[in-house]
């Protein structure tokens, strides 16, 4: 009979303390959610502002005293206006005005029986009756709620942006007093731009990705006549920060909805075809070569981590789902002991740290839209070099 493994007494406890941190992080982190999720979500806009602000003082004629309030509004303004075209263009989908709901009744009976004679049904159900034992009244509560919950959610993310820009200007010195030795300082400033880089990498992927497959979309929408085309664009942008999920939402939505509007059904083929051709050359093509070593992550690893932040934290969770997972793996790479589990969350076992080494050569102000407008010019501080 074979022995089991012995390990030592000191070992164990350890991965038992490791294991009963995690499941206790992450119970904090469910029963905290309604906490935590505007204070990510005011976070990843701060990172957003600093490399909006990095690419203006080194981009444009803006003084650099001004850049700062400039990526400021900027960034509020287009998370504000992104939350009022949803909640605006979902509310006003199916209104009078847009002709649909006065026919998308029929017109869904008139899907239903196409299919029924399809598969040999000769007395297909109406809408009516697979809808009676529904209760839509509590679904359009639901979704009432969470448009409010959105609109609650975002004036958060503003409280708490206002206190994370407040905080500031006391961030410098609050690093000097944690690392006073030049040395680990320098150490941990070259962490958070590691991480920072990751973000801010994957963030320049997506959006310009997304706009590509935005740009080719509507011209295809506009093509086949679909009504709403630009709320559509605008969603499929949107719902390109949601790995897996958003792909799907984006390449089968807008064709659903042409199924409704027009009586036949090649404009929704057509859409149909076009856009999951057109997700499919993006995602395998385009997207890798611009990911290079910002995503290295197993693609496992992105899936599970959208069950898991989605599970904990609903939408929100999805869309810094794969943020999440890079800050995770950029920081478990730094050190001895949690290299393994970088190794693991990596796509080809290269962590995300050791591969940019080199990159805390780098200058700081190079950051992802630094990248999209050239290289730009070290900014007028150094960062970490206060003492």
């Amino acid at each position: 009979m074979k022995l089991p493994i012995s390990l030592q007494t000191s070992s164990v406890a350890r991965n038992a303390l490791v294991l009963i941190a995690v499941v206790a992080g992450g119970a904090a982190l469910y029963w905290l959610r309604d906490i935590l999720t505007p204070l990510a979500m005011a976070i990843f806009l701060m990172i957003m502002i600093d490399g909006m602000k990095r690419a203006i003082e080194h981009r444009t004629p803006v003084p650099s005293r001004f850049a700062g309030a400039a990526a400021l509004v900027l960034v509020v303004l287009g998370f504000l206006l992104s939350i009022w075209i949803i909640v605006d263009g979902a509310a006003g989908f199916f209104t009078d005005a847009s002709g649909v709901s006065a026919s998308i009744g029929p017109r869904l009976d008139q899907i239903i029986a196409d299919v029924s004679g399809l598969v040999g049904v000769s007395d297909p159900p109406t809408l009516n009756e697979l809808i009676a034992g529904i209760d839509v009244r509590g679904w359009l509560t639901q979704a009432a709620m969470q448009a409010q919950g959105v609109a609650s959610g975002a004036f958060f993310v503003m409280v708490y942006l206002g206190f994370l820009l407040a905080s500031q200007a006391g961030f410098r010195k609050k690093i000097v007093a944690m690392f006073p030795d030049r040395g680990a300082r320098h150490e941990a400033m070259e962490v958070f731009n590691r991480v920072r880089g990751g973000v801010e990498g994957y963030l320049w992927v997506q959006a310009v990705t997304g706009a590509l497959i935005c740009l080719v979309a509507w011209i295809l929408m506009r093509a086949v006549g679909l009504q709403n085309a630009e709320f559509w664009t605008f969603v499929i942008f949107i719902v390109g920060f949601i790995p897996v999920l958003g792909g799907a939402i984006a390449g089968l939505a807008p064709p659903l909805f042409a199924l409704v509007q027009f009586e036949s059904y090649w404009p929704a083929l057509i859409l149909l075809v076009g856009l999951q051709s057109l997700l499919f050359i993006v995602g395998n093509l385009i997207q890798p070569r611009m990911q290079g070593d910002n995503q290295n992550i197993d693609p496992v690893v992105v899936l599970l981590a959208l069950a898991l932040w989605g599970k904990m934290w609903g939408v929100p969770g999805m869309f810094l789902s794969t943020p999440l997972a890079v800050m995770a793996m950029a920081i478990l790479a730094e050190f001895k002991g949690s290299r393994w589990m970088a190794v693991l969350l990596s796509g080809d076992g290269e962590p995300y740290a050791p591969r940019k080494a080199e990159a805390s050569k780098a200058k700081p102000g190079d950051g992802w839209l630094g990248r999209l407008l050239g290289r730009g010019k070290p900014p007028h501080e150094k960062e970490g070099e206060e003492d």
